[in-house]
């Protein structure tokens, strides 16, 4: 079922969108159970050792053995264990219940050492109480986040002198567009709280969700780029990539796991893009 967006005004919307982040939590509440049970994330096939990270996001976070890495907003946290079996230290966070106690039972079963505490991401520092060599993100996280400012604050100060910010997230562009028309149809630049009213899931279209109404954001390349530099980390490289982990479009062909491209003789959009960071060394004296 296609999302559509309210465009109330006046107190009820924003009655609703003050509430934002009760509204986004019962809603991913709810979806935890629908996304186990799919074969968008493939449960079985990743006990079974099915790579879940893409291959253009597994070269350019490198070699994670034995590094402390922190997966912020990571759900049921299917990339953190991936990176955990590649042999980093892992602590996952996010604000769900249910996901955190999915992310443990998974961890339990696959024999796989992990840290999953519950928090609000503006909350990470206080609630992880350590620093890490890197912070992974991304993959449909920073819609959720309305003050992307102070988000690149909280990445900052996880990070240790010399770690890294790892961010692969869904290309603003492609999100503008109609699903079947390449149409614009919604904005790019962040002009505040939209709600949404999804009763179907992206993992699993015939599910139907009693709580369906979500805040998001939408946040421009520059509004990323900049939040990132002015927390005081250095940008090391932008990505963009003309395939995506989702059929954004309805025509999109499938290429491999989790991944879809557009057909041939349509336009090649951007549809992902990945930002490397490093918080600088500190500075020794003269």
């Amino acid at each position: 079922m296609r999302p559509t967006v309210s465009r109330m005004q006046g107190a009820d919307h924003d009655s609703e969108a003050g509430d934002y982040l009760e509204l986004n939590r019962r809603n991913w509440d709810e979806r935890v159970a629908v996304h186990v049970a799919s074969g968008f994330y493939g449960v079985e096939r990743f006990v079974e050792g099915e790579e879940h990270l893409h291959a253009f996001e597994s070269d350019e976070i490198g070699d994670v053995s034995g590094k402390r890495l922190v997966h912020l907003q990571c759900h049921f946290a299917l990339d953190t264990l991936c990176l955990a079996r590649r042999g980093a230290v892992v602590s996952g966070l996010d604000f769900s219940p249910p996901a955190i106690a999915e992310a443990r039972a998974l961890a339990a079963r696959l024999g796989v050492e992990g840290r999953f505490v519950e928090a609000n991401v503006y909350d990470a520092v206080e609630a992880l109480g350590e620093t890490y060599e890197i912070v992974y993100t991304g993959k449909g996280a920073l819609n959720w986040i309305p003050d992307l400012a102070a988000w690149a604050r909280v990445v900052a100060a996880l990070l240790e002198p010399g770690g890294v910010l790892y961010l692969s997230e869904y290309h603003p562009l492609s999100l503008m567009l109609g699903e079947d028309s390449l149409e614009f149809e919604w904005q790019y630049f962040n002009t505040g709280a939209e709600i949404w009213d999804e009763p179907g899931d992206y993992a699993d279209p015939d599910a139907v969700l009693e709580h369906s109404r979500t805040v998001e954001w939408a946040h421009p390349i520059s509004e990323v780029i900049c939040s990132i530099v002015d927390a005081g980390l250095r940008i090391e490289f932008f990505h963009e990539f003309a395939e995506s982990s989702f059929a954004r479009f309805s025509f999109m062909e499938q290429i491999g796991p989790r991944l879809f491209k557009m057909p041939a003789g349509m336009p090649q959009l951007p549809l992902m893009y990945s930002v490397r960071a490093i918080k600088p060394p500190d500075i020794l004296p003269g």
